[in-house]
């Protein structure tokens, strides 16, 4: 009874911990860039009107239009992803599965190419020189293109038991979308290969003015329902069969956590891009902070690792000194590889001591 009172205390207490550093990380989004701005004027600005002209005016608008969507983006990205990743690894068992397993992000990514790469060829106008109307043309695109495959998937996990083969054919799917997307480039011209390898360089900058409103809309509807089949996830954790006996409809759960990642996997590429690595490492670090498997824990811990890391990712990707800013997938990707490495040295060191 009193160790469990310890546990408790301690997990509020790292979580309270997480929740802080997050919001110094974002503090530290809104205060770093090219423009130096004081976090004096920071604040005064976050809480006055918008000011008549002179310095001030161009701080307010940096801050407004460009810091702090960006912030946001990679908050709510961030805990997008890595929910979703969870919920992957959980529901196939599999350590390494994460948002790009199934297939989902190479669909937005076919759904952005037949936008934006036929535009050229086929309607004699780059899609990237429409400005805003082609960047709304993109996010439509990819959102489309990952629900149709996210469609495809519910549908063969109705038709398939077993969770291997239904990876498999998630990873199929990511194949032929790529040699599509290959064929496509094959005939079409320079600007818009140039736009769509920018937009598979993925950014947490596109999103701003109504493109972030309905971004953070579907976000704040998909990650809080995604608690709610933490009970379900925690008994797919003992295994199917043991499931089953408890009285948990295992085909109807599994459809519902597919269908959950996914739709947050939609919403985050449609409005960033791929942003690889945060969904599949993030779930590993809140295991190895909380040294534990339960959902009721790991649900908010991964929401608050992922928006921290994102925003870590992208203080990285805007350093003083780099022209402009570095891709987010670069970022993430030396971020986040290493950590799935070190978290897996370490579980079969625990593996090899304790046989």
């Amino acid at each position: 009874m009193i160790s469990d009172h310890f546990h408790s205390r301690s997990v509020a207490l790292l979580l309270l911990g997480l929740a802080g550093g997050l919001l110094a990380l974002f503090a530290i989004n809104l205060f770093l860039g090219s423009v130096t701005i004081p976090m004096a004027e920071i604040l005064r600005h976050l809480i006055s009107d918008r000011p008549e002209g002179g310095e001030a005016l161009i701080h307010y608008n940096i801050l407004w239009k460009s810091r702090l969507p960006e912030a946001l983006t990679a908050t709510l990205a961030g805990a997008g992803l890595s929910v979703s990743g969870l919920q992957m690894q959980t529901v196939f068992r599999n350590p390494l599965a994460g948002p790009s397993v199934l297939g989902i992000s190479s669909g937005a990514s076919l759904g952005v190419a037949l936008v934006v790469l036929l535009s050229g060829s086929l309607g004699g106008m780059a899609l990237s020189s429409l400005g805003y109307m082609g960047e709304v043309a993109m996010n439509i695109a990819a959102a489309l293109g990952s629900l149709a495959v996210m469609g495809l998937i519910v549908f063969v996990s109705t038709k398939v038991r077993s969770n291997v083969t239904l990876l498999i054919i998630g990873v199929m799917i990511g194949y032929v979308a790529t040699a599509v997307i290959g064929v496509f480039k094959f005939f079409s011209v320079e600007e818009d290969i140039r736009a769509y390898v920018i937009w598979g360089l993925g950014s947490f900058s596109r999103a701003s003015g109504t493109q972030l409103s309905f971004f953070a809309i579907l976000m704040l509807i998909f990650v809080p329902s995604s608690m709610l089949l933490v009970k379900w996830l925690n008994l797919l954790l003992l295994g199917e069969s043991y499931a089953r006996n408890l009285g948990l409809n295992t085909r109807r759960a599994r459809l519902f956590v597919i269908a959950s990642a996914g739709f947050l996997i939609a919403a985050v590429t449609a409005y960033c891009g791929p942003i690889g690595f945060l969904g599949m490492a993030v779930p590993h670090l809140a295991r190895v902070l909380f040294h534990t498997s339960d959902h009721r824990i790991l649900m908010p811990a991964t929401c608050l690792i992922g928006s921290a890391l994102a925003l870590f990712c992208n203080i990285v990707a805007r350093m003083p000194g780099f022209e402009g800013a570095l891709p987010v997938n670069s970022v993430t990707a030396l971020v986040g590889a290493p950590i799935i490495v070190a978290v897996l040295l370490k579980r079969r060191r625990f593996k090899e001591e304790t046989d």
